[in-house]
């Protein structure tokens, strides 16, 4: 038996979201899309379930998630999103603001689905 704490919120989804992608907020309150970027204002990472638009989207918004990677990831990394809704290392270049959804509890190489602990920030490179 688990004693880890998961609070989630539903959020409708703006257009289709696939299982375990970045998320960001939708264009009407409570509703999300697809992360497409570093700079895009992240929410977490989808639920373990595609999605359609309209479709209730579970991300977690405290404790720990699963997510896909998009390249390497070594744990301890902060995390942020790519073109694809994929997590990859928040690596600002000098003076660049990347937003990350939080710190990565596994190793793993694009396409792994990890654990993360959700922790929502901006770091300035």
């Amino acid at each position: 038996m688990s004693n880890m704490i998961r609070q989630a919120a539903g959020l409708v989804a703006g257009a289709a979201v696939a299982a375990f992608a970045v998320i960001k907020p939708g264009a009407a309150d409570g509703s999300c899309l697809p992360a497409t970027a570093a700079t895009d204002l992240l929410l977490g990472a989808s639920d373990g379930l595609d999605k359609d638009t309209g479709e209730l989207v579970d991300a977690p918004s405290a404790g720990v998630g699963e997510v896909r990677l998009g390249a390497a990831v070594t744990r301890g990394q902060k995390l942020t999103a790519d073109a694809s809704s994929k997590a990859v290392p928040c690596a600002p270049g000098a003076g660049v603001n990347h937003h990350y959804f939080g710190v990565a509890l596994q190793s793993g190489v694009a396409d792994d689905i990890i654990s993360y602990q959700v922790g929502l920030g901006v770091m300035q490179g």
